[in-house]
């Protein structure tokens, strides 16, 4: 079946990602309108792939041959678009960001699950067949997770035009992509939390880094359990090529009972065991992209209703506020 779709937002990954994607899967997915918040970017990709721009995303939202919302950029009006899929019964694929505050996004899920539409959030850390490959290690050959180590450095100045500016918001978003993945990887819910941030200047909004430790101890003392240290640093600038490339950490490092394993992703993995190293190369596995639109498309014909991610997303959400309350506080939070 193909599904017929509408594309709200393209953003700095359509050319590299979301272009040769649907191009791959064109006999799963028929792209019949865009809409984008710059006028010229819709006519364009418009031009590319043979449909048509649409002015106003309630004007894409409402066609009648259009099945679902592939919303693929953070756009100005935020997640007004997929309150207009509900309320059309229209299937949403989300790669945006979702509410930095609590009570919004909590309507959001309200709405979603009130319209019975079917519903993928983005999580692309998930689907990378590094990952993949580390939650096969540890159900056969690792063991369970023991410690996990997350480190993303983000590098500064001379990012492309298009990239929106650093706030606390998207600060906070960055945590939550790696919250989730660690979540993920552990296969079980933190219960509690605490954090420290490195302002970029004393008084300011903005943090060159930001850390924090999460305990998923069952009982009530913390320690005896798996625990998550994620790092988020943007100390580098851009312009230091060398020095951003020196001795990087791996993205996740996780200590299993049985051995450990360093992941970069999207497709490299290398563990060890009482054997000694393993070294796996999947770059010949499917994209992560095209993984994950097959993963929509699926979700959306089956006859069982889907809402996939939505949930994660909001839990890491929570787990992020809890960490700026122990930044504020100097105190362990409790994840009730």
């Amino acid at each position: 079946m193909k599904l017929r779709v509408g594309i709200v937002g393209l953003g700095p990954h359509w050319e590299k990602r979301y272009l040769p994607t649907l191009r791959s899967l064109g006999d799963r997915f028929e792209v019949r309108g865009i809409c984008e918040q710059v006028a010229h970017l819709a006519q364009r990709a418009a031009a590319e792939l043979g449909t048509a721009p649409v002015d106003g995303y309630r004007a894409l939202v409402s066609r009648d041959d259009i099945d679902a919302i592939l919303y693929l950029a953070d756009q100005w009006y935020g997640v007004l678009p997929i309150l207009a899929a509900c309320d059309h019964g229209k299937a949403v694929y989300s790669a945006i960001s979702f509410p930095f505050n609590s009570d919004e996004a909590v309507l959001l899920r309200q709405r979603v699950e009130a319209s019975g539409i079917a519903f993928m959030a983005e999580l692309p850390r998930r689907y990378a067949p590094a990952t993949v490959r580390l939650k096969e290690l540890i159900a056969t050959r690792l063991g369970p997770p023991r410690m996990l180590f997350c480190h993303r450095r983000v590098l500064l100045s001379g990012a492309a035009a298009n990239t929106p500016p650093r706030d606390r918001a998207s600060e906070a978003r960055d945590l939550m992509e790696l919250v989730d993945w660690c979540r993920y990887v552990a296969g079980e819910e933190p219960t509690s939390v605490v954090a420290v941030r490195h302002a970029e200047n004393p008084g300011d909004e903005t943090d060159d880094y930001q850390m924090m430790s999460l305990d998923f101890t069952q009982q009530a003392s913390p320690g005896n359990g798996t625990i998550a240290q994620i790092s988020c640093g943007y100390y580098m600038p851009r312009c230091w090529e060398e020095a951003a490339g020196f001795r990087p950490p791996a993205a996740l490092q996780v200590a299993c009972t049985n051995g450990i394993a360093f992941i970069d992703l999207p497709a490299s993995l290398v563990w060890f065991d009482t054997v000694g190293r393993h070294q796996e190369s999947l770059d010949s596995d499917r994209p992560v992209n095209e993984h994950m639109l097959l993963q929509f498309h699926r979700k959306v014909t089956s006859l069982v209703r889907h809402v996939s991610g939505l949930d994660d997303t909001l839990r890491a959400m929570h787990i992020v506020h809890s960490a700026a309350a122990s930044q504020k506080e100097g105190r362990r939070i409790r994840l009730d």
